[in-house]
């Protein structure tokens, strides 16, 4: 084992970075949470401990898909095994998991997260509730795994979120985007019962968000050009 900084230096740091905009974000509470990203191999993980929202590259450890430690002096978190079954079932890049206040309030009431806006068809659509299971236990990672079936997204009853991606940047996005839905759910639960997208009407978005290339910017045609 070594704690040179070269030895996924780049993703160290940035986790670090993921840690510190979800923690500004409110997303990250104190040592609540944890973050990984996959370098073939290798993951780069927060250690258990450490306050994310302070956290430094030299606070993230750097472990094997068994889970042994290659890199970093501190343990890695507890919910390591978590992050290596979602890379072993699901071959993503990135995993963010959170405490995020609506997330974890809405895990406490609701059994899914109704696909109530097109956005979270981002995440595959309707959000599952994992059922509760004690931290860093082999049951809380085969449910939340089961949750995530089809999904880049599920919350975890009376725990929390949990969301991963290809890259870091994209699961930092997709906990962001949860949040914000949670909230949204919240909002208008209180009001009265919130409109579900139904399946025809998510099918249309998919088929819409296809054809003009959601998401992504894209220049003035040239036909156009002339009219700005």
């Amino acid at each position: 084992m070594t704690d040179s900084s070269t030895v996924l230096g780049q993703e160290r740091a940035a986790v670090a970075d993921a840690c510190r905009r979800l923690g500004a974000e409110g997303l990250l509470i104190g040592t609540a949470g944890n973050v990984s990203v996959r370098a073939e191999d290798r993951v780069a993980i927060t250690a258990t401990g450490a306050v994310l929202a302070e956290l430094t590259a030299d606070q993230v450890t750097v472990v094997d898909l068994d889970g042994k430690v290659v890199a970093g002096m501190l343990e890695p978190t507890s919910e390591l095994d978590l992050h290596l079954g979602v890379y072993r079932r699901y071959g993503t890049g990135a995993v963010v998991h959170t405490h995020a206040p609506m997330a974890t309030a809405l895990s406490l009431v609701l059994d899914e997260l109704p696909c109530i806006h097109y956005q979270l068809l981002t995440l595959g659509g309707t959000v599952r509730v994992a059922p509760y299971a004690t931290f860093g236990t082999p049951e809380l990672a085969e449910s939340v795994l089961a949750a995530l079936e089809g999904r880049s997204a599920a919350l975890m009853a009376n725990h929390g979120a949990v969301t991963h991606a290809p890259t870091l940047d994209k699961a930092v996005e997709h906990a962001l985007l949860l949040e914000w839905a949670c909230g949204v759910y919240q909002r208008a639960a209180a009001l009265g019962p919130p409109r579900v997208l139904d399946e025809h009407q998510q099918l249309a978005v998919i088929e819409a968000a296809i054809a003009r290339n959601y998401g992504t910017t894209r220049p003035v045609p040239p036909e156009q050009e002339g009219t700005r």
